[in-house]
C-alpha cells in the first residue's frame, strides 16, 4: 500500500524506501567515472560531513568526485573542508543558467529525498533520475533517487552511508574520512543527547574515533567557535522568548533589525532553537526567523517522551507550513514579514 499523502514531501502512489542494497549502491558508485554529490539547501553538519564521507572514500578508491552545496553553510562547518577536497558553492541560479557544469556519470543525493529540499537543483535533477542514487535517513521523501539506501534506523546520514562505503572497500581510517563521518553522527544526536543515540550509534562512534577522528577537536572547532554576534543574537531571541499550551511550547524571534543591529548573519544562528528546551516544563522550541524581506525561516526542535510518554512530533508541525525534518528537528519557510509568520505559527499552535 502507497503511503498516504499526508506531508509536503510525499509524492501520490510513491512509496519512500529503500529499492537497493548498499552493496549495489556501492557497484553503481564503483563503476562511476564521475560522481557529483549534492544534498539538501543549507546543508548542516549531517549534510556535510555525508557528502565530505562519500566524496573522501570514493577518492581513495579512484573515482573521480565533487562535492556541491546550495545556500549559506555555517562558516564553522566549512573549517571541516580540507583543500584536496573539491567542494563547490552555488546561492542562487538565474533562468538562463545552468546550475551544474558539465554532466556527470552519476549524481548522489545524501541526506534528503525530497524535491523541496533540492533548490536551485530540482528542475535539472527530474531529467536525470534514472542516473541518480540516493542515501538517506529521514523517513519521508519524493522520487528523486532511481536507486536508493533509506534507512530510518540510522540517527544519521553518516551513519547510513558507513554500509556502502564498507560496500566499496574504504578504509574508515584514511584520507580523514572517519573525522568527516564523525561531525555527522554527532550533530545529528545533539552530542549523543538525542534519543537517536543509541547503542549503535555509540558503537559506530567508537570505530570512528579509533580511527582517528578526534571529538574534542571537532566539537570545538564546530560548537565552541562562536562570535560576539551570535551571542548578541542569543540574547534578542532568548529577549523575545514566549510560550504557549501552558508552557510546553517556547517560541522566539528574531527580524531584520536584529540582523541589522548585531551585524549577524543566518550562519550564526545554528543550535539557539534548542535553548529553551533547557527548561523542564518547555516540550517543544521553536525560533522565526526572518533575515530578508518577505520570507521568515521557521526551525522546530522537541524533547523526547519522558519514560515513553508523548512528545511533540515537529516533523508533523513542519508540514504544516511546507517544512519536515524528523520528529525531534524540523524546520520550514514561510512567504510573509515576520509578524504574519508569528502569528499563523500561534494560529497552529493553537489548535
Amino acid at each position: 500500500m502507497s503511503q498516504a499523502v499526508e506531508h509536503p514531501w510525499d509524492e501520490p502512489g510513491f512509496r519512500y524506501e529503500s529499492n537497493a542494497t548498499p552493496a549495489e549502491i556501492a557497484d553503481r558508485l564503483r563503476s562511476a567515472g564521475d560522481v557529483l554529490i549534492l544534498t539538501h539547501q543549507k546543508p548542516d553538519g549531517d549534510a556535510l560531513g555525508t557528502a565530505l564521507g562519500l566524496h573522501r572514500g570514493l577518492r581513495q578508491r579512484g573515482v573521480s568526485g565533487r562535492v556541491l552545496l546550495s545556500g549559506p553553510i555555517d562558516a564553522n562547518l566549512l573549517s571541516m573542508v580540507q583543500d584536496d577536497d573539491v567542494v563547490d558553492r552555488v546561492e542562487q541560479v538565474s533562468e538562463d543558467q545552468r546550475p551544474v557544469p558539465g554532466e556527470p556519470d552519476l549524481v548522489a543525493v545524501v541526506d534528503t529525498g525530497a524535491w523541496t529540499q533540492l533548490d536551485p537543483f530540482t528542475d535539472w535533477l527530474r531529467d536525470r533520475r534514472e542516473k541518480i542514487v540516493g542515501i538517506d535517513h529521514h523517513a519521508r521523501g519524493g522520487s528523486v533517487a532511481g536507486m536508493r539506501v533509506v534507512d530510518v534506523r540510522c540517527a544519521s546520514a553518516t551513519q547510513a552511508l558507513v554500509p556502502v562505503l564498507d560496500a566499496l572497500g574504504v578504509d574508515l581510517c584514511g584520507d580523514r574520512i572517519a573525522e568527516a563521518l564523525f561531525l555527522g553522527l554527532a550533530t545529528d544526536t545533539g552530542w549523543f543527547r538525542f534519543s537517536s543515540a543509541g547503542p549503535e550509534v555509540y558503537r559506530l562512534a567508537a570505530r570512528l574515533m579509533e580511527c582517528g577522528a578526534d571529538k574534542d577537536s571537532i566539537h570545538a572547532r564546530i560548537e565552541q567557535n562562536a562570535t560576539p554576534a551570535r551571542f548578541a543574537m542569543l540574547a534578542r531571541a532568548l529577549g523575545s522568548l514566549t510560550y504557549a499550551d501552558h508552557g510546553a511550547i517556547a517560541m522566539m524571534r528574531l527580524g531584520l533589525e536584529d540582523f541589522a543591529e548585531t551585524g549577524a548573519n543566518t550562519e550564526e544562528l545554528a543550535g539557539i532553537v534548542n535553548t529553551p528546551l533547557e527548561i523542564g516544563s518547555v516540550r517543544a522550541s521553536v525560533l522565526l526567523t526572518q533575515a530578508e524581506q518577505g520570507r521568515t525561516k521557521l526551525s522546530f526542535r522537541s524533547k523526547p517522551g519522558i519514560d515513553g510518554g508523548s512528545f511533540v512530533d515537529v516533523n508533523e508541525l513542519a508540514a504544516r507550513f511546507g517544512g519536515g525534518g524528523h520528529v525531534h528537528a524540523a524546520g520550514a519557510r514561510i512567504d510573509a514579514d515576520l509578524a504574519e509568520a508569528v502569528a499563523r505559527v500561534q494560529a497552529v499552535l493553537a489548535e
